[in-house]
């Protein structure tokens, strides 16, 4: 009984690793900021993370049609794109908040095919969350810049779900790697153009590869396992404890110290997405759905 039980923690406690994991790499990473800035960083990060799961993985054993080829192109710049723009909106903004905005995204997804009544309320959530987040006057203002950023990334992360779908019936590494290898062709360039010969520095370089392995190769390899063994609603409404992970991981190592209204804020996204999960309708995640 105690081995069965030990054994059903395991996926659980896999998401929790990747959602910490995830929002570790990412606090370590915004260290780089000041010395390659947010397109350098986000060219290290995914540039090391393709060449990781690519030798992790091997997609070259399994045969990629052209029709896949082109799903997984779309999906792979999408995802190049989301980690970009989440990145520069780190710049200016609090990392639990960016995360908060950005699930803004996924949320969307989930309730643009229902129209029951239950999903209104958290629609409703949704946007008093965003509503508190926006720098509409009230409170401490956020950068407007860095909330569009974000916003951005929201709605990359919304077509990088509806993509990966579209490439669901490949395997999950397949997918990722392939789709990483992407996402670089389109974020490596940025970064070189922004940073230049800087990234070059071996001590960037050595931290930039610790930063996708923490940030990108361990979640998607964690929430790959999980994925496998886990229920939809309890994936979901674990993976929707991310802004508030992010928000607590950052007070502790980025010292960024939220206000009790931002707080809410936070807090009302993650009711929205918890909400979302348990009434959602009954289809299975294809592929990992890790934020920027």
């Amino acid at each position: 009984m105690s081995t069965s039980r030990y054994a059903s923690l395991i996926p659980v406690l896999a998401v929790l690793g990747s959602v910490t994991a995830l929002s570790v790499g990412t606090s370590f990473a915004k260290q780089l900021f000041p010395l390659i800035g947010a397109q350098g960083t986000s060219a290290l990060r995914v540039g090391f993370s393709a060449l990781v799961l690519l030798a992790v993985f091997r997609p070259w054993r399994w045969t990629t049609t052209r029709a896949d080829a082109g799903a997984i192109l779309r999906y792979g710049i999408t995802l190049g794109v989301m980690n970009l723009l989440f990145y520069m909106a780190l710049r200016t903004i609090p990392f639990g908040i960016a995360v908060a905005i950005e699930f803004c995204g996924p949320l969307a997804v989930a309730m643009w095919s229902s129209r029951r009544p239950i999903d209104f309320v958290w629609v409703g959530c949704a946007v008093v969350g965003l509503l508190l987040l926006l720098p509409l006057g009230h409170g401490a203002p956020l950068d407007p810049v860095g909330v569009m950023f974000a916003l951005g990334a929201a709605a990359c992360w919304a077509m990088y779900i509806i993509f990966g779908k579209r490439a669901g019936h490949l395997h999950a590494g397949h997918t990722v790697s392939l789709g990483l290898c992407a996402a670089a062709l389109v974020v490596v360039p940025v970064g070189i153009a922004h940073a230049g010969m800087a990234l070059l520095d071996p001590k960037i370089l050595l931290f930039g590869l610790g930063v996708a392995i923490v940030s990108s190769a361990i979640p998607m390899s964690l929430e790959m396992m999980a994925l496998k063994r886990l229920p939809k609603e309890t994936f979901g409404i674990l993976i929707s404890m991310e802004p508030a992970v992010a928000a607590l991981l950052a007070m502790g190592l980025l010292a960024e110290h939220l206000t009790p209204l931002q707080w809410a804020a936070i807090g009302c996204t993650v009711v929205a997405s918890v909400g979302s999960t348990v009434t959602a309708r009954r289809v299975a995640p294809a592929v990992p759905v890790t934020g920027a």
